[in-house]
């Protein structure tokens, strides 16, 4: 019975000890240009998923994103630095086909290039 009792524990400790609740852009708030976990005054650093998945550093977007539409197709794909697109994007129009007015390189959240 003991070892039934040990396992139930160390079992319920991990899980209590790793949460892994996942963040959305939903459960954010912008303030000023950067975001913000609700109820919070530290600008949010993290992960978020759900219809637009990425990275956040310090409040602002940084890194590879990807984003769909609310019908689960493919919106836009591409890199944010500093909060600002910056490198290969690529566009998305409903249809599925690439948007050619939008897809191109950018460097600080304008388009430099198709």
């Amino acid at each position: 019975m003991k070892p039934i009792k040990t396992l139930i524990t160390i079992l319920f400790i991990s899980l209590l000890s790793s949460p892994s609740w996942s963040v959305t852009l939903g459960d954010l708030v912008e303030r000023d240009g950067l975001y913000y976990e609700k109820f919070t005054d530290i600008p949010f650093t993290g992960e978020v998923t759900g219809a637009e998945q990425g990275s956040f550093k310090d409040g602002e977007r940084d890194g590879a994103w990807v984003m769909y539409r609310m019908n689960g197709q493919l919106m836009n794909k591409g890199n944010w630095k500093n909060g600002k697109q910056d490198g290969a994007w690529v566009s998305y129009n409903e249809d599925g086909t690439v948007n050619k007015q939008q897809t191109g390189t950018y460097k600080d959240g304008e388009k430099i290039s198709d």
